[in-house]
């Protein structure tokens, strides 16, 4: 690094110096935090993003600003790396210190042992290639701020371009990274056209037995106050094959994931403000902040109460795979080639029981993944299609590029309009509907939608694909949560000795019962989940193995 590089970075940081006492940690969400605190951290992402783009030659490197469900006083900042997936793991640890880094100094000795260390050319070595980042936010008032500070810090990094592409859900921006570094149209324009016609197509490919059996009934959609509900409004002007009602959209006065959104309706089983007794038995959506998670619900009939019927991010799977497997099972059976496809489903131990049932009774290949979303996308890349879920909503379905070639070519060999071709037309219609590079609320709305419509379904008959198993989640406060070590999936425990044999001893006293141990990733509390076929046994054994954790951890 030379001189001019260092007198850069040694400038720019003098504006902002770190706030005192704030330990950061780079997790699957990036930084999140008081949005009061985040100027220093936001700049010094801005930083690393700029070297990300130069290490990776000069591909285009995406920066959100956005804290997703969390509360409207906070916000956070996450890297898209140019395949349009998260910040890769080997970086995170160079994220954490620079910025916990407490002066100008130690940020630029950070800097210049990484760019050497990585073998990153800036400054004179960087032979005309800049750095580009595309930076995003949502609708929060801190946003504004907090992007300049991003802007000054890629700036910082010389001959580095910082490209501020305005208000946007996550998955946008994640989406345009990707597109723009495969070569493809990556405005936002393109992204909402790549939408509606990829729908359009699955509309047109539905068969008449489905038209006939569903009027295209309404879907009401709750937006969490953010910029999801913004974004579909505009959407909405293109398809004119969904009824949509779109409520929560932050127009009129709500605020930003209170009482709102995804994770609280996922989380309390209620219904969102501005949903009451005159949408009983009516399909409806919640979107969370960032609009990265989708959960569905409705408000049964006989409902005294504001509780609602959750269809989770376990229940949109199993929608999708049923869906995808009807497809290949139709290929499958004019394949003469022998060129059968892997479908796989990515869980982690957290999801319902019952649902993980569902899907091996249809005969497919389920597989555990460490808990965080960006272990479950890993997991689901080793497959031809892989589809993936937390039951907090967020999870989309990836498809191996050569599997989608494989697709496209037999799409030009078979005969239109014969059941195979449909079947080929519809994969690849998914393909280009779905968001490959993160769950994508706006994305996985219309790909449910055009799914109901297809089956001839309602939101209850989808409900009815299994019913989930009573669960409990109970947190426990140790000593040091290191004592816990699981295995990779997190579904046992190695460590402590002897701990998860008593559990097993536990489990065997209840119908259907399943319980696992975890440590938390930012607290000495040790997780405890537990399902059965009751909910007072589900209570009954989260507790027993609660105090096996005490008694073995002390």
């Amino acid at each position: 690094m030379d001189e001019s590089q260092i007198a850069s970075l040694l400038k720019s940081s003098e504006l902002f110096p770190t706030p005192q006492s704030v330990k950061l940690s780079y997790g699957t969400a990036g930084f999140r935090g008081d949005a009061k605190l985040l100027d220093s951290t936001v700049y010094r992402v801005g930083i690393l993003s700029a070297l990300r783009s130069l290490k990776l030659g000069s591909s285009t490197v995406g920066l959100m600003i956005t804290a997703s469900h969390n509360k409207v006083s906070d916000n956070g900042i996450k890297v898209a790396d140019p395949s349009g997936g998260m910040l890769s793991q080997e970086w995170e640890p160079f994220a954490d210190q620079i910025a916990n880094a407490s002066s100008p100094r130690e940020l630029v000795s950070l800097i210049r042992e990484f760019v050497e260390k990585e073998e990153i050319a800036i400054g004179e070595e960087k032979k005309n290639k800049s750095a580009e980042v595309w930076l995003g936010r949502d609708t929060r008032p801190s946003g504004e701020s907090l992007l300049r500070a991003a802007e000054i810090g890629v700036s910082s990094i010389l001959g580095s371009v910082a490209i501020d592409k305005g208000i946007l859900t996550t998955p946008q921006l994640h989406w345009m990274v990707r597109a723009k570094n495969k070569g493809l149209k990556a405005t936002e324009n393109d992204y909402f056209e790549n939408l509606f016609t990829s729908f359009r197509c699955l509309i047109d490919l539905i068969p008449n037995s489905g038209k006939d059996k569903l009027e295209v009934s309404k879907v009401i959609v709750d937006g969490a106050n953010g910029v999801g509900g913004l974004k579909l409004e505009e959407l909405r002007e293109s398809l004119n094959n969904l009824d949509l009602e779109i409520r929560n959209t932050g127009r009129d006065g709500g605020v930003l994931n209170e009482g709102v959104g995804a994770d609280f309706v996922q989380k309390e089983k209620v219904v969102p403000l501005g949903f009451g007794s005159k949408d009983v038995e009516t399909r409806c959506a919640s979107f969370d902040g960032d609009a990265d998670r989708l959960v569905y619900f409705y408000i049964p009939t006989e409902s005294s109460t504001d509780k609602v019927e959750l269809l989770d991010g376990d229940k949109i799977l199993s929608l999708f795979a049923l869906f995808i497997k009807e497809q290949l099972n139709t290929l499958d059976d004019d394949d003469k080639e022998g060129t059968r496809s892997r479908l796989g489903v990515v869980q982690t131990a957290y999801a319902n029981g019952a649902s993980t049932d569902y899907l091996k009774q249809l005969g497919l290949d389920v597989v555990f993944a460490k808990t965080g979303v960006k272990h479950l996308h890993e997991k689901a890349a080793e497959f031809d299609i892989g589809i993936y879920f937390e039951a907090n909503g967020h999870g989309t379905i990836l498809f191996s590029e050569t599997f989608i070639s494989l697709l496209v070519a037999k799409q030009k060999d078979l005969t239109q309009g014969s059941e195979e071709h449909k079947a080929v037309s519809r994969l690849v219609a998914v393909s280009n509907l779905i968001n490959q590079a993160v769950g994508d609320a706006l994305s996985g709305l219309l790909l449910v939608e055009v799914i109901l419509q297809h089956m001839g379904w309602s939101v209850q008959k989808w409900n009815e694909l299994y019913k989930d198993l009573p669960s409990r989640q109970i947190k426990v406060e140790v000593p040091d949560r290191a004592a816990v070590v699981t295995t990779s999936e997190e579904t046992e425990a190695l460590k402590p000795l002897g701990i998860q044999d008593a559990i097993n001893a536990e489990i065997k006293k209840y119908p259907r019962g399943r319980a696992f141990i975890r440590p938390s990733g930012t607290e000495d509390v040790v997780r405890v989940y537990a399902e059965a076929s009751t909910q007072e046994a589900a209570d009954s054994l989260a507790n027993s193995v609660a105090q096996l954790v005490k008694s073995f951890l002390g």
